[in-house]
Protein backbone atom coordinates (compact mmCIF):
# COMPACT_ATOMS: atom_id res chain seq x y z
CA UNK A 1 0.00 0.00 0.00
CA UNK A 2 2.92 2.36 0.66
CA UNK A 3 4.09 1.90 -2.92
CA UNK A 4 0.54 2.56 -4.12
CA UNK A 5 0.27 5.77 -2.12
CA UNK A 6 3.73 6.95 -3.00
CA UNK A 7 3.69 6.48 -6.73
CA UNK A 8 0.06 6.97 -7.60
CA UNK A 9 -2.52 4.76 -9.24
CA UNK A 10 -0.73 4.27 -12.57
CA UNK A 11 2.55 3.10 -11.08
CA UNK A 12 0.80 0.85 -8.58
CA UNK A 13 -0.89 -0.97 -11.45
CA UNK A 14 2.39 -1.65 -13.22
CA UNK A 15 3.59 -5.29 -13.41
CA UNK A 16 6.29 -6.49 -10.98
CA UNK A 17 9.86 -5.29 -11.45
CA UNK A 18 10.98 -8.63 -12.93
CA UNK A 19 8.38 -8.30 -15.67
CA UNK A 20 9.09 -4.60 -16.27
CA UNK A 21 12.77 -5.34 -16.78
CA UNK A 22 12.27 -8.31 -19.10
CA UNK A 23 14.41 -7.75 -22.26
CA UNK A 24 12.53 -7.53 -25.54
CA UNK A 25 15.45 -8.08 -27.92
CA UNK A 26 18.38 -10.49 -27.88
CA UNK A 27 20.90 -7.64 -27.71
CA UNK A 28 19.56 -6.66 -24.27
CA UNK A 29 19.57 -10.18 -22.87
CA UNK A 30 22.09 -10.75 -20.08
CA UNK A 31 23.78 -14.13 -19.62
CA UNK A 32 23.77 -17.45 -21.53
CA UNK A 33 26.51 -16.19 -23.82
CA UNK A 34 27.15 -19.76 -25.01
CA UNK A 35 23.74 -19.53 -26.73
CA UNK A 36 23.17 -15.84 -27.37
CA UNK A 37 26.57 -14.36 -28.27
CA UNK A 38 27.55 -13.56 -31.86
CA UNK A 39 27.93 -16.77 -33.85
CA UNK A 40 26.19 -18.93 -31.25
CA UNK A 41 23.18 -21.11 -32.01
CA UNK A 42 20.32 -18.88 -30.82
CA UNK A 43 21.77 -15.67 -32.19
CA UNK A 44 22.41 -17.33 -35.57
CA UNK A 45 18.88 -18.76 -35.67
CA UNK A 46 17.34 -15.37 -34.92
CA UNK A 47 19.49 -13.57 -37.47
CA UNK A 48 18.65 -16.09 -40.20
CA UNK A 49 14.99 -16.51 -39.28
CA UNK A 50 15.48 -20.25 -38.93
CA UNK A 51 13.58 -20.72 -35.67
CA UNK A 52 13.22 -24.36 -34.59
CA UNK A 53 11.46 -26.33 -31.87
CA UNK A 54 13.54 -26.46 -28.74
CA UNK A 55 13.62 -27.37 -25.07
CA UNK A 56 15.21 -24.77 -22.81
CA UNK A 57 16.63 -26.67 -19.85
CA UNK A 58 17.97 -24.65 -16.98
CA UNK A 59 17.55 -23.50 -13.38
CA UNK A 60 14.89 -21.00 -12.24
CA UNK A 61 15.46 -17.38 -13.20
CA UNK A 62 18.01 -18.16 -15.93
CA UNK A 63 15.96 -16.58 -18.75
CA UNK A 64 13.93 -19.39 -20.33
CA UNK A 65 10.66 -17.46 -20.64
CA UNK A 66 12.45 -14.30 -21.72
CA UNK A 67 14.29 -16.11 -24.51
CA UNK A 68 11.04 -17.67 -25.74
CA UNK A 69 9.40 -14.25 -26.00
CA UNK A 70 12.43 -12.72 -27.70
CA UNK A 71 12.41 -15.53 -30.26
CA UNK A 72 8.68 -15.04 -30.95
CA UNK A 73 9.10 -11.28 -31.35
CA UNK A 74 12.03 -11.64 -33.73
CA UNK A 75 10.29 -14.33 -35.78
CA UNK A 76 7.09 -12.21 -35.97
CA UNK A 77 5.17 -15.30 -34.90
CA UNK A 78 1.88 -15.68 -33.09
CA UNK A 79 2.87 -16.46 -29.53
CA UNK A 80 0.91 -18.67 -27.17
CA UNK A 81 1.97 -19.48 -23.63
CA UNK A 82 0.76 -22.32 -21.45
CA UNK A 83 1.72 -23.56 -18.02
CA UNK A 84 1.94 -27.34 -17.85
CA UNK A 85 0.65 -27.12 -14.28
CA UNK A 86 -2.81 -25.94 -15.35
CA UNK A 87 -3.16 -26.65 -19.09
CA UNK A 88 -4.44 -29.86 -20.61
CA UNK A 89 -4.87 -31.58 -23.96
CA UNK A 90 -7.93 -29.46 -24.78
CA UNK A 91 -5.94 -26.21 -24.59
CA UNK A 92 -3.09 -27.73 -26.60
CA UNK A 93 -5.39 -28.88 -29.41
CA UNK A 94 -7.09 -25.49 -29.57
CA UNK A 95 -3.71 -23.82 -30.15
CA UNK A 96 -2.74 -26.47 -32.70
CA UNK A 97 -5.93 -25.68 -34.66
CA UNK A 98 -5.02 -22.00 -34.59
CA UNK A 99 -1.46 -22.82 -35.67
CA UNK A 100 -2.71 -24.74 -38.70
CA UNK A 101 -4.89 -21.77 -39.64
CA UNK A 102 -1.91 -19.43 -39.24
CA UNK A 103 0.21 -21.71 -41.42
CA UNK A 104 -2.29 -21.44 -44.27
CA UNK A 105 -1.77 -17.68 -44.03
CA UNK A 106 2.05 -18.14 -44.08
CA UNK A 107 2.39 -17.06 -40.47
CA UNK A 108 4.47 -18.88 -37.86
CA UNK A 109 3.08 -19.99 -34.51
CA UNK A 110 5.16 -20.49 -31.39
CA UNK A 111 3.78 -22.33 -28.38
CA UNK A 112 5.73 -21.82 -25.19
CA UNK A 113 5.04 -24.39 -22.47
CA UNK A 114 6.46 -23.58 -19.07
CA UNK A 115 7.37 -26.57 -16.88
CA UNK A 116 6.82 -28.94 -19.81
CA UNK A 117 8.17 -31.79 -17.66
CA UNK A 118 4.81 -31.73 -15.86
CA UNK A 119 2.95 -32.72 -19.04
CA UNK A 120 2.01 -36.40 -18.99
CA UNK A 121 2.55 -38.73 -21.95
CA UNK A 122 -0.90 -38.11 -23.45
CA UNK A 123 -0.39 -34.35 -23.33
CA UNK A 124 3.05 -34.62 -24.91
CA UNK A 125 1.72 -37.02 -27.55
CA UNK A 126 -0.86 -34.41 -28.56
CA UNK A 127 1.98 -32.05 -29.56
CA UNK A 128 3.77 -34.51 -31.83
CA UNK A 129 1.87 -34.18 -35.15
CA UNK A 130 1.98 -30.37 -35.16
CA UNK A 131 5.66 -30.24 -34.22
CA UNK A 132 6.51 -32.90 -36.80
CA UNK A 133 4.68 -31.23 -39.73
CA UNK A 134 6.00 -27.80 -38.79
CA UNK A 135 2.69 -26.07 -38.20
CA UNK A 136 3.78 -25.38 -34.65
CA UNK A 137 7.15 -24.33 -33.26
CA UNK A 138 7.39 -25.67 -29.71
CA UNK A 139 9.52 -24.02 -27.05
CA UNK A 140 9.41 -25.94 -23.80
CA UNK A 141 10.97 -24.75 -20.55
CA UNK A 142 12.05 -27.17 -17.88
CA UNK A 143 14.21 -27.27 -14.78
CA UNK A 144 14.50 -31.05 -15.08
CA UNK A 145 16.62 -33.17 -17.38
CA UNK A 146 14.49 -33.62 -20.54
CA UNK A 147 15.94 -37.09 -21.04
CA UNK A 148 13.99 -38.22 -17.98
CA UNK A 149 10.80 -36.19 -18.37
CA UNK A 150 10.08 -35.71 -22.10
CA UNK A 151 8.92 -38.60 -24.28
CA UNK A 152 11.50 -39.80 -26.80
CA UNK A 153 9.53 -38.93 -30.00
CA UNK A 154 9.10 -35.33 -28.86
CA UNK A 155 12.65 -35.11 -27.57
CA UNK A 156 13.99 -36.22 -30.95
CA UNK A 157 12.11 -33.42 -32.70
CA UNK A 158 13.47 -30.65 -30.49
CA UNK A 159 16.91 -29.19 -29.88
CA UNK A 160 17.83 -29.24 -26.21
CA UNK A 161 19.54 -26.01 -25.17
CA UNK A 162 21.13 -26.08 -21.72
CA UNK A 163 20.99 -22.82 -19.76
CA UNK A 164 23.30 -22.09 -16.85
CA UNK A 165 22.73 -20.27 -13.58
CA UNK A 166 23.48 -16.59 -14.04
CA UNK A 167 26.88 -15.52 -12.78
CA UNK A 168 27.40 -12.91 -10.09
CA UNK A 169 28.56 -10.54 -12.83
CA UNK A 170 25.36 -11.20 -14.83
CA UNK A 171 23.24 -10.48 -11.76
CA UNK A 172 25.14 -7.29 -11.00
CA UNK A 173 24.50 -6.08 -14.55
CA UNK A 174 20.78 -6.83 -14.22
CA UNK A 175 20.60 -5.06 -10.86
CA UNK A 176 22.36 -1.95 -12.17
CA UNK A 177 20.09 -1.86 -15.22
CA UNK A 178 17.01 -2.02 -13.01
CA UNK A 179 18.21 0.78 -10.73
CA UNK A 180 19.06 2.94 -13.74
CA UNK A 181 16.28 2.20 -16.23
CA UNK A 182 13.15 1.08 -14.39
CA UNK A 183 10.28 3.56 -14.51
CA UNK A 184 9.91 3.53 -10.71
CA UNK A 185 13.41 2.86 -9.43
CA UNK A 186 15.01 5.56 -11.58
CA UNK A 187 12.98 8.22 -9.72
CA UNK A 188 14.57 7.23 -6.41
CA UNK A 189 18.04 7.53 -5.00
CA UNK A 190 18.45 3.91 -3.92
CA UNK A 191 21.57 3.13 -1.93
CA UNK A 192 22.40 -0.51 -1.33
CA UNK A 193 25.11 -1.03 1.26
CA UNK A 194 28.12 -2.96 -0.06
CA UNK A 195 27.68 -5.96 2.26
CA UNK A 196 23.94 -6.03 1.52
CA UNK A 197 24.59 -5.97 -2.21
CA UNK A 198 27.07 -8.82 -1.97
CA UNK A 199 24.70 -10.81 0.25
CA UNK A 200 21.87 -10.35 -2.26
CA UNK A 201 23.96 -11.40 -5.27
CA UNK A 202 25.19 -14.54 -3.54
CA UNK A 203 21.94 -15.57 -1.89
CA UNK A 204 19.72 -15.61 -4.98
CA UNK A 205 21.88 -18.41 -6.48
CA UNK A 206 21.87 -17.19 -10.07
CA UNK A 207 18.12 -16.46 -10.16
CA UNK A 208 17.45 -13.06 -11.78
CA UNK A 209 13.74 -13.21 -10.97
CA UNK A 210 14.44 -13.71 -7.29
CA UNK A 211 16.93 -10.84 -7.37
CA UNK A 212 14.43 -8.37 -8.84
CA UNK A 213 11.58 -9.61 -6.67
CA UNK A 214 13.74 -8.97 -3.59
CA UNK A 215 14.35 -5.37 -4.71
CA UNK A 216 10.62 -4.96 -5.31
CA UNK A 217 9.81 -6.19 -1.80
CA UNK A 218 12.52 -4.05 -0.21
CA UNK A 219 11.01 -1.00 -1.88
CA UNK A 220 7.58 -1.82 -0.48
CA UNK A 221 9.06 -2.21 3.01
CA UNK A 222 10.75 1.23 3.06
CA UNK A 223 9.77 4.90 2.80
CA UNK A 224 11.97 7.47 0.99
CA UNK A 225 13.17 10.47 2.94
CA UNK A 226 12.53 14.06 1.84
CA UNK A 227 15.36 13.84 -0.71
CA UNK A 228 13.78 10.69 -2.21
CA UNK A 229 16.60 8.55 -0.84
CA UNK A 230 16.10 4.89 0.06
CA UNK A 231 18.64 2.79 1.93
CA UNK A 232 18.80 -1.00 1.69
CA UNK A 233 20.88 -2.76 4.34
CA UNK A 234 21.54 -6.47 4.81
CA UNK A 235 18.84 -6.83 7.46
CA UNK A 236 16.21 -5.47 5.06
CA UNK A 237 17.35 -7.70 2.19
CA UNK A 238 17.46 -10.75 4.44
CA UNK A 239 13.90 -10.02 5.53
CA UNK A 240 12.80 -9.57 1.91
CA UNK A 241 14.31 -12.87 0.91
CA UNK A 242 12.84 -14.45 4.05
CA UNK A 243 15.14 -17.42 3.81
CA UNK A 244 18.14 -18.54 1.82
CA UNK A 245 17.29 -20.01 -1.54
CA UNK A 246 18.81 -23.47 -1.22
CA UNK A 247 20.55 -24.62 -4.37
CA UNK A 248 19.19 -28.12 -3.88
CA UNK A 249 15.89 -28.48 -5.75
CA UNK A 250 14.13 -31.82 -5.78
CA UNK A 251 12.80 -31.02 -9.25
CA UNK A 252 15.89 -29.34 -10.62
CA UNK A 253 19.14 -30.19 -12.33
CA UNK A 254 21.18 -30.10 -9.10
CA UNK A 255 18.96 -32.88 -7.78
CA UNK A 256 20.26 -35.18 -10.52
CA UNK A 257 23.84 -34.05 -9.95
CA UNK A 258 23.64 -35.00 -6.27
CA UNK A 259 22.05 -38.41 -6.84
CA UNK A 260 24.72 -39.03 -9.51
CA UNK A 261 27.49 -38.22 -7.02
CA UNK A 262 25.81 -40.51 -4.48
CA UNK A 263 25.49 -43.47 -6.85
CA UNK A 264 29.04 -43.05 -8.16
CA UNK A 265 30.38 -43.00 -4.60
CA UNK A 266 28.60 -46.27 -3.74
CA UNK A 267 29.74 -47.81 -7.02
CA UNK A 268 33.28 -46.66 -6.25
CA UNK A 269 33.23 -48.42 -2.84
CA UNK A 270 33.57 -45.19 -0.83
CA UNK A 271 31.05 -45.41 2.02
CA UNK A 272 32.21 -42.11 3.56
CA UNK A 273 31.55 -40.08 0.41
CA UNK A 274 28.31 -41.98 -0.19
CA UNK A 275 26.97 -41.14 3.28
CA UNK A 276 28.00 -37.51 2.78
CA UNK A 277 25.92 -37.18 -0.42
CA UNK A 278 23.10 -39.14 1.22
CA UNK A 279 23.06 -36.57 4.03
CA UNK A 280 23.03 -33.66 1.55
CA UNK A 281 19.91 -35.13 -0.03
CA UNK A 282 18.06 -35.95 3.16
CA UNK A 283 18.89 -32.66 4.90
CA UNK A 284 17.42 -30.80 1.93
CA UNK A 285 14.17 -32.72 1.95
CA UNK A 286 14.77 -35.45 -0.61
CA UNK A 287 12.19 -38.23 -0.64
CA UNK A 288 13.87 -41.14 1.20
CA UNK A 289 11.94 -43.65 -0.91
CA UNK A 290 13.51 -42.15 -4.05
CA UNK A 291 16.95 -42.87 -2.57
CA UNK A 292 15.91 -46.36 -1.49
CA UNK A 293 14.67 -47.19 -5.00
CA UNK A 294 17.95 -46.08 -6.53
CA UNK A 295 19.84 -48.31 -4.10
CA UNK A 296 17.80 -51.32 -5.21
CA UNK A 297 18.74 -50.64 -8.83
CA UNK A 298 22.40 -50.22 -7.88
CA UNK A 299 22.39 -53.49 -5.95
CA UNK A 300 21.67 -55.36 -9.19
CA UNK A 301 23.46 -53.15 -11.69
CA UNK A 302 26.75 -52.58 -9.87
CA UNK A 303 27.00 -55.40 -7.31
CA UNK A 304 24.93 -58.21 -8.76
CA UNK A 305 26.09 -61.74 -8.03
CA UNK A 306 29.37 -60.59 -6.53
CA UNK A 307 27.26 -60.17 -3.39
CA UNK A 308 23.73 -61.48 -4.05
CA UNK A 309 22.68 -60.49 -0.53
CA UNK A 310 23.02 -56.82 -1.56
CA UNK A 311 19.71 -56.93 -3.43
CA UNK A 312 18.01 -58.44 -0.40
CA UNK A 313 19.46 -55.76 1.88
CA UNK A 314 18.45 -52.96 -0.49
CA UNK A 315 14.92 -54.30 -0.91
CA UNK A 316 14.51 -54.77 2.83
CA UNK A 317 15.82 -51.24 3.30
CA UNK A 318 13.15 -49.86 0.96
CA UNK A 319 10.43 -51.70 2.86
CA UNK A 320 11.77 -50.48 6.20
CA UNK A 321 12.01 -46.86 5.01
CA UNK A 322 8.43 -47.08 3.78
CA UNK A 323 7.26 -48.44 7.14
CA UNK A 324 9.28 -46.13 9.41
CA UNK A 325 9.48 -42.78 7.64
CA UNK A 326 11.76 -39.89 8.47
CA UNK A 327 13.75 -39.01 10.47
CA UNK A 328 14.58 -42.58 11.59
CA UNK A 329 14.52 -43.81 7.98
CA UNK A 330 17.83 -41.97 7.53
CA UNK A 331 19.51 -44.55 9.80
CA UNK A 332 18.24 -47.38 7.60
CA UNK A 333 19.41 -45.64 4.44
CA UNK A 334 22.84 -45.08 5.98
CA UNK A 335 23.11 -48.77 6.86
CA UNK A 336 22.11 -49.90 3.36
CA UNK A 337 24.41 -47.32 1.75
CA UNK A 338 27.39 -48.45 3.81
CA UNK A 339 26.73 -52.13 3.10
CA UNK A 340 26.41 -51.62 -0.65
CA UNK A 341 29.43 -49.31 -0.82
CA UNK A 342 31.59 -51.85 1.05
CA UNK A 343 30.36 -54.84 -1.00
CA UNK A 344 32.40 -56.40 -3.84
CA UNK A 345 31.30 -55.00 -7.18
CA UNK A 346 30.33 -56.56 -10.49
CA UNK A 347 28.29 -55.25 -13.39
CA UNK A 348 28.42 -58.62 -15.17
CA UNK A 349 24.66 -59.18 -14.95
CA UNK A 350 23.96 -55.73 -16.36
CA UNK A 351 26.44 -56.25 -19.19
CA UNK A 352 24.95 -59.66 -19.99
CA UNK A 353 21.54 -58.04 -20.43
CA UNK A 354 22.93 -55.28 -22.66
CA UNK A 355 24.83 -57.76 -24.85
CA UNK A 356 21.82 -60.03 -25.23
CA UNK A 357 19.56 -57.03 -25.92
CA UNK A 358 21.83 -55.86 -28.72
CA UNK A 359 21.86 -59.30 -30.36
CA UNK A 360 18.07 -59.62 -30.09
CA UNK A 361 17.49 -56.17 -31.60
CA UNK A 362 19.83 -56.81 -34.52
CA UNK A 363 18.62 -60.32 -35.34
CA UNK A 364 15.40 -61.80 -36.67
CA UNK A 365 12.78 -63.27 -34.35
CA UNK A 366 14.40 -66.58 -33.38
CA UNK A 367 12.97 -70.04 -33.81
CA UNK A 368 12.78 -72.00 -30.57
CA UNK A 369 14.53 -75.38 -30.97
CA UNK A 370 12.03 -78.24 -30.99
CA UNK A 371 13.45 -79.96 -27.92
CA UNK A 372 12.87 -76.78 -25.86
CA UNK A 373 9.24 -76.31 -26.89
CA UNK A 374 6.35 -77.21 -24.65
CA UNK A 375 4.09 -80.04 -25.85
CA UNK A 376 0.82 -80.04 -23.90
CA UNK A 377 -1.20 -81.41 -26.87
CA UNK A 378 -0.85 -84.62 -28.91
CA UNK A 379 -0.53 -82.66 -32.13
CA UNK A 380 2.50 -80.84 -30.76
CA UNK A 381 4.09 -84.11 -29.68
CA UNK A 382 3.51 -85.51 -33.17
CA UNK A 383 5.46 -82.54 -34.50
CA UNK A 384 8.39 -83.45 -32.22
CA UNK A 385 7.81 -80.63 -29.75
CA UNK A 386 9.86 -81.45 -26.64
CA UNK A 387 11.46 -84.52 -28.25
CA UNK A 388 14.99 -85.30 -27.03
CA UNK A 389 14.81 -82.76 -24.22
CA UNK A 390 16.92 -84.02 -21.31
CA UNK A 391 15.70 -83.21 -17.82
CA UNK A 392 18.76 -82.01 -15.82
CA UNK A 393 17.56 -83.43 -12.51
CA UNK A 394 17.69 -86.94 -13.97
CA UNK A 395 21.48 -86.67 -14.27
CA UNK A 396 24.37 -86.58 -11.76
CA UNK A 397 24.90 -83.16 -10.17
CA UNK A 398 21.59 -82.08 -11.73
CA UNK A 399 23.30 -81.15 -14.97
CA UNK A 400 23.48 -82.44 -18.52
CA UNK A 401 25.05 -80.73 -21.51
CA UNK A 402 22.54 -79.73 -24.16
CA UNK A 403 21.95 -76.81 -26.53
CA UNK A 404 19.62 -74.04 -25.29
CA UNK A 405 20.17 -71.38 -27.99
CA UNK A 406 18.52 -71.03 -31.41
CA UNK A 407 20.63 -73.00 -33.88
CA UNK A 408 21.36 -69.93 -35.99
CA UNK A 409 23.32 -68.02 -33.35
CA UNK A 410 25.57 -70.72 -31.92
CA UNK A 411 26.54 -70.29 -28.26
CA UNK A 412 27.52 -66.68 -27.54
CA UNK A 413 28.76 -65.62 -24.11
CA UNK A 414 26.73 -62.83 -22.48
CA UNK A 415 27.44 -63.39 -18.80
CA UNK A 416 31.08 -63.04 -17.80
CA UNK A 417 31.27 -63.49 -14.01
CA UNK A 418 34.06 -61.48 -12.43
CA UNK A 419 36.64 -62.66 -9.96
CA UNK A 420 34.86 -60.86 -7.09
CA UNK A 421 32.96 -62.24 -4.11
CA UNK A 422 30.39 -64.93 -4.88
CA UNK A 423 30.87 -64.41 -8.62
CA UNK A 424 34.30 -66.00 -8.32
CA UNK A 425 32.56 -69.23 -7.27
CA UNK A 426 29.94 -68.84 -10.03
CA UNK A 427 32.67 -68.32 -12.59
CA UNK A 428 34.54 -71.43 -11.52
CA UNK A 429 31.36 -73.52 -11.63
CA UNK A 430 30.41 -72.35 -15.12
CA UNK A 431 33.94 -73.04 -16.35
CA UNK A 432 33.59 -76.56 -15.02
CA UNK A 433 30.10 -77.13 -16.50
CA UNK A 434 30.70 -75.43 -19.85
CA UNK A 435 34.47 -75.30 -20.36
CA UNK A 436 34.23 -74.85 -24.13
CA UNK A 437 32.32 -71.62 -23.63
CA UNK A 438 33.46 -70.08 -20.35
CA UNK A 439 37.17 -70.86 -20.60
CA UNK A 440 37.20 -68.72 -23.73
CA UNK A 441 34.60 -66.17 -22.62
CA UNK A 442 35.24 -65.46 -18.94
CA UNK A 443 37.26 -62.42 -17.94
Amino acid sequence: MELFDRNGDKEALLPPLAERMRPRIIEDFVGQEHLTAEGKILRKALMSGGVFSMLLWGPPGSGKTTLAKIIANRAEARFFQLSAVSAGVKEVRKIIDQAESNRRQNRKTILFIDEIHRFNKAQQDALLPAVENGSLILIGATTENPSFEVIAPLLSRCRVLKLKSLTEKNLETILDQALRDDIILQKLDIRIEADARQFLLLTVNGDARKLLNAIDICLQMTTPDKQNRVRFDQKLIREALQQRNLLYDKKGDYHYDIISAFIKSVRGSDPDAAVYWLTVMLENGEDPLFVARRLIILASEDIGNASPLALTVATAGFQAVHAIGMPEAAIILAQVTNYLAASPKSNASYLSLESARQMVKEGALPDVPLHLRNAPMKLMKSLDYGKEYRYPHDFPDDFVAQHYFPEAIGEPVFYNPKNQGVEKFIRERLQKLRPERYNRGAK
